[in-house]
């Protein structure tokens, strides 16, 4: 029904605005809202949308009876930006798991020295989804090192998949697509981006080179992703936990590279929230897998314990002291 619809959206809400807002700050998240919209409104949307969406999201079909949705703001192209400047560029980035487990529940070593996502790309070039192998390693992201994360950010540029996309005044344009025998254009990105360094270090944009422009895009990024989100506050780095997670022994950067520098994250940078959030899960899938099965056959014999619990919501205050 609408109202169970409207009541399911809700405790998404409920969930990031008690739940993940705690864990990643309220500036990093946006929780919406539930909004009640017109069928007729609904369906029309449905049809003119369904030419952009990606083949492989079309077996999805879209809610179009409840006549409730989520409405959530327009990242990529900000309400305040002024028509007469340049586009805002908006820069999406699917990080992934940033740390190796250590969960004393691990049958297989090679997890505790190989990312997962480093193993999942072997898996998905392998039976087709991807046709290249991406050398983008979420540790040397995740690592605080500057010279890592640059390494890792151009990896991510080269070979984005669909965890790297840039949008330029709303529209996307520079992403992958899967199953595409094509590489992604790295001249059509750096001619959006040449306008956005026209004068960087007394170099002049028109005598500035490819590999120039690049460079600069990408050490905006890593100062971005080291800030604390606009608040002025650089933030101390209490994350020193970087060298004891040490390397994915898949990762290609040249560890001999390093030089000396800081080896971790701010304690109020996005990166750092994201990763201590990720390191909740202490167990790894196979501790976690074996609980969760439990905890289903005894919500089986003890039905009322699913509320009591609130295990399907409300999110709220009390949930939180569980």
């Amino acid at each position: 029904t609408a109202e169970q619809a409207f009541s399911q959206i809700q405790t998404i809400v409920d969930f990031s605005s008690n739940v993940m807002c705690s864990l990643l700050g309220d500036k990093f998240v946006h929780s919406g809202e539930v909004v009640k919209l017109p069928l007729e409104f609904v369906r029309q949307l449905s049809i003119k949308i369904q030419h952009h969406r990606p083949v492989w999201r079309c077996d999805k079909v879209m809610d179009i009876y409840s006549g409730c949705a989520l409405c959530l703001p327009n990242l990529t192209s900000p309400l305040l930006h002024s028509p007469t400047r340049t586009p805002p560029l908006c820069i999406e980035i699917k990080p992934k798991c940033g740390f190796l487990p250590t969960s004393k529940h691990i049958s297989k070593d090679i997890k505790t020295k190989v990312c997962r996502y480093c193993m999942h790309q072997h898996y998905k070039v392998s039976n087709g989804k991807w046709k290249r192998h991406s050398l983008y390693c979420p540790l040397d992201l995740f690592s605080g090192n500057r010279q890592r994360m640059h390494f890792a950010i151009r990896h991510l540029i080269e070979e984005p998949q669909n965890n790297f996309k840039v949008f330029k005044g709303g529209q996307c344009v520079y992403s992958s697509k899967e199953v595409s025998d094509e590489s992604p254009d790295t001249n059509a990105l750096l001619h959006h981006l040449r306008p956005y360094f026209l004068s960087t270090n007394n170099r002049v944009s028109s005598h500035m080179t490819s590999k120039s422009i690049l460079n600069d895009f990408i050490q905006v990024l890593v100062n971005a992703l080291l800030s604390g989100g606009g608040d002025g506050d650089e933030g101390q780095v209490t994350d020193r936990q970087g060298e004891r997670r040490g390397f994915c022994q898949a990762s290609h950067f040249n560890r001999e590279r390093i030089r000396h520098g800081s080896q971790g994250l701010p304690s109020n940078s996005v990166l750092f929230r994201i990763l201590q959030t990720q390191m909740l899960d202490s167990l790894d899938i196979e501790g976690l897998y074996p609980l969760y099965r439990q905890l289903e056959q005894h919500l089986q014999d003890f039905p009322k314990e699913r509320t009591r619990l609130q295990i399907d919501g409300p999110y709220n205050e009390t949930f939180l002291e569980k």
